[in-house]
């Protein structure tokens, strides 16, 4: 599949300037953001503070509460339990396909749950790391711990009811503005950035069973310089991404909520902000016969 994105460039000294502080142009998504990661600037926006549904995008939350736990073992290994079969199987949500009485350790379950948006490893994560006698409680105690999380990061006009982007009571909310915070938040993480600019990945539980797992962000891998982050999907959400790229030691977060084209939309948005004179043809990396997709 090709892509061809960019903008079209007006000659003339009085027009071009004005032209370059509109932005990417063609950009369909109902809300999107462009963030200089460095000096923490925007660099451009549309509907940056529209509250909407984020779907999947949740997950990077998910990962975020995880990775900056106090003292986390990355190596602590962690029971599946049918509840989180049952969670993906309810919902028809995407999945690590994680099989009941596995063992896979906190590290192999962040590849789970951003790769292949498995919403049985983010029900498993949510479990281990919140708090309280039953899974109810913990999940609950966990989705508090991302909304404080959010407090913390300013994230002002953002709200969690789920752990993994299916929402519980229709309160499960961002905007592009506190995702950018949120990714750039999250990108300063090593274990986070590791996982996220991964294509693909092979983990063993301890059983030996073998789990293959490909990242549902198409974008990765087939744009230069991509390094995450993570792909969305829900009915009212539309297709959503938060991705990054770095060039020249230059690093730059896109947020995309609801579009209906969001791979040319990032292709777009990530070569006006790297000031790219020609638009760049993108042939999108294609998923294995099976994989999830998101």
């Amino acid at each position: 599949m090709a892509v061809t994105a960019g903008a079209v460039l007006v000659t003339g000294p009085l027009v071009a300037p004005a032209q370059a502080a509109e932005g990417p142009s063609g950009v369909k998504a109902k809300g999107a953001f462009l963030l200089d990661n460095g000096p923490n600037k925007t660099l451009w926006s549309k509907a940056a503070d529209t509250k909407r549904e984020m779907a999947s995008t949740t997950k990077i939350m998910t990962a975020v509460v995880v990775v900056t736990t106090k003292n986390v073992d990355l190596n602590r290994k962690v029971t599946v339990k049918k509840a989180y079969r049952d969670h993906v199987a309810k919902h028809g949500a995407s999945t690590a396909d994680l099989k009941t009485g596995d063992q896979l350790t906190v590290r192999q379950l962040l590849y789970g749950l951003m790769l292949p948006s498995g919403c049985d490893a983010a029900y498993a994560l949510a479990d281990t790391f919140g708090s309280g006698s039953t899974t109810a409680a913990r999940t609950k105690s966990f989705v508090s711990k991302m909304n404080k999380k959010a407090a913390d990061l300013g994230m002002k006009n953002t709200k969690f009811d789920s752990f993994d982007g299916i929402p519980t009571s229709g309160n499960n909310h961002s905007t592009p503005r506190d995702l950018a915070k949120l990714a750039r938040h999250a990108l300063a993480n090593t274990t986070f950035k590791t996982v996220v600019k991964s294509t693909g990945t092979v983990q063993k539980a301890t059983n030996g069973r073998t789990y293959t797992w490909y990242n549902t962000n198409k974008l990765l891998g087939s744009y230069k310089g991509v390094i995450g982050i993570k792909t969305g999907t829900g009915s009212k959400a539309g297709p959503c991404l938060v991705f990054a790229a770095t060039r020249d030691k230059r690093t730059v977060v896109g947020v995309i909520l609801n579009s209906s084209d969001r791979y040319p939309d990032a292709t777009r948005m990530l070569d006006w902000a790297f000031k790219q004179k020609t638009p760049t043809k993108v042939t999108l990396r294609q998923l294995p016969p099976g994989a999830q997709q998101d």
